[in-house]
């Protein structure tokens, strides 16, 4: 009985977070100039699985062995990781929310990670939002909000963007920093994979992860609460070379069957391999993220 309540508080708190997006009709049109190169991943579709089959070697893994053997499930969930993110990079990331109504809002962040469990944001766009600054350690996230004294505490399950991406999405990390791989199979020639919540603060209970067998790269990721209910799914399109040897998706779809005709779209330009100082990862140091371009 407990477990149900605190499952139907947190879906609660999903579509509280996610209605946020109501609220975009009077937004003004947001300014993307900040964002160096953003219309050239946009400009490209989606390619074939043959497209997905050429990521360089950093990304590629261990497939399926000829007598059917599948790959070890903690490895198989880190190469997923590698096969999204350097370990370490900072990049600038579009956000586009379209509502029910067709509105749209974008945003425009200058993004950096640091290991498994650090990611910071600046907010670049739009004007509203310049000096805004996010960060995640672990479990913990905060929001700087330029004039108030201090980083206001916020959680996974809220969006500092409005829109169908919570903070989790928003401010993600590895996703084997979060979850546990209790499951991998082969289905339609994708490497399907059950990860498990380590923790009850993490966004969502349930994923399953469909991926490429070469290079681990997932196609589509669907989001489950603990009963089983359908969340979101997250689509991943747009292969693009960001680096020597580093290929990813750079567009990230999510749809939600709770908001039928919804859409929110993350864009990534300019992903790099940097080793952040781990000093930037702290509260007191979020006024001066603008300052990192």
């Amino acid at each position: 009985m407990f477990k149900t309540l605190i499952n139907k508080s947190l879906i609660l708190l999903a579509i509280a977070a996610m209605c946020n997006m109501a609220g975009m009709a009077n937004a003004e049109n947001a300014s993307v100039s900040a964002m160096p190169e953003v219309s050239a991943a946009t400009e490209t579709t989606s390619s074939s699985a043959a497209t997905a089959g050429n990521i360089g070697t950093e990304t590629a893994g261990l497939a399926a062995n000829a007598d059917g053997a599948l790959p070890d499930k903690a490895e198989a969930l880190e190469k997923i990781d590698r096969s999204l993110n350097p370990e370490s990079y900072v990049s600038y990331k579009k956000i586009v929310n379209i509502d029910t109504k067709g509105i749209k809002k974008e945003f425009v962040m200058y993004v950096g990670k640091l290991g498994a469990d650090k990611v910071l944001g600046s907010f670049l766009a739009p004007k509203t939002e310049v000096g805004r600054a996010t960060l995640r350690i672990g479990d913990n996230m905060w929001l700087y909000i330029p004039n108030v004294k201090k980083p206001v505490r916020i959680t996974s399950l809220q969006s500092v963007t409005g829109g169908l991406f919570n903070n989790s999405d928003i401010m993600g990390l590895d996703y084997s920093d979060e979850y546990d791989c209790i499951d991998i199979k082969l289905a339609d020639g994708k490497y399907e994979l059950e990860l498990k919540a380590k923790t009850g603060s993490v966004a969502y209970e349930k994923l399953i992860v469909v991926a490429d067998t070469e290079t681990y790269t997932p196609e589509r990721i669907d989001c489950y609460t603990s009963s089983g209910m359908l969340v979101k799914s997250l689509h991943f399109k747009n292969i693009v070379e960001f680096e020597e040897g580093f290929k990813r998706p750079s567009v990230v779809e999510t749809d939600s069957p709770l908001f039928k005709g919804a859409k929110s779209i993350m864009i990534y330009s300019q992903m790099k391999r940097v080793q952040l100082e781990e000093s930037l990862f702290n509260i007191n140091n979020m006024a001066k993220y603008q300052e990192l371009r």
